[in-house]
């Protein structure tokens, strides 16, 4: 857990890739974290939400996980249709089962909800309205889905999320299909749902990276955060 965490705080340390952005009164670093394990960066979430107090600054973490099923808490086993290879994670998020993988911009919230005044449904709904947002500056129509929060584009899932709400702060966050090999979605019900399509940025025609789709997801949340 140190070496994880000495990992991540080091960005914000040395200041290679740290952006910190205001949004109206309430401060929140922005941290590309690059490539890390899933179960690392999981364990780091957990340790900064234990941690933190009523000063501790709002934090979104940007990163690209190794290939990692993850389960969560409302997860059913036969929801992984085959062993193909990939590990399993069973996390602490809400939600079902969903794949992670590079090529995918991944956003981590670790927000004090109480500061933004938000409960847990307008999150979500200001999450899905990021990602609408990013889509739609490149003429993608998407939506949000009351049923089963994530993002869609032509009832093809394209982004996902899930979040543990713990003394009153936020952790884990949502994950945009970008350039992926989208093969190890057809071995699980992708978010519990059997047949469920997924697609990614690449396919509707979007060429930036996961990178750069990932800064601009995170221009996109502070921007709805900010924003009734």
């Amino acid at each position: 857990m140190t070496d994880h965490m000495e990992q991540i705080s080091d960005h914000n340390r040395l200041g290679r890739h740290d952006d910190r952005s205001q949004s109206e009164s309430i401060p929140v670093i922005i941290k590309p974290l690059g490539h890390m394990e899933y179960l690392a960066t999981w364990q780091a979430m957990q340790h900064f939400t234990a941690q933190r107090t009523t000063q501790t600054l709002d934090e979104i973490w940007l990163v690209e996980h190794p290939p990692v099923y993850t389960q969560g808490i409302a997860g059913k086993p036969e929801h992984l249709l085959r062993q193909n290879g990939i590990p399993l994670v069973r996390t602490d998020r809400g939600g079902q089962i969903t794949y992670h993988g590079p090529g995918q911009a991944i956003a981590y919230l670790l927000l004090d909800l109480r500061r933004w005044q938000l409960n847990v449904r307008a999150l979500v709904r200001k999450m899905e309205g990021a990602v609408v947002d990013l889509l739609h500056a490149y003429r993608i129509e998407a939506q949000g889905r009351v049923d089963a929060p994530g993002v869609y584009v032509d009832d093809a899932k394209i982004a996902s999320l899930g979040l543990k709400i713990r003394h009153g702060c936020c952790y884990h966050g949502i994950a945009l299909n970008v350039a992926m090999d989208l093969a190890p979605f057809a071995a699980i019900n992708p978010c519990g749902y059997p047949g469920l399509r997924i697609t990614q940025a690449s396919d509707l025609g979007i060429a930036d990276s996961p990178e750069m789709l990932s800064t601009k997801l995170a221009q996109r949340l502070l921007a709805r955060l900010t924003n009734p």
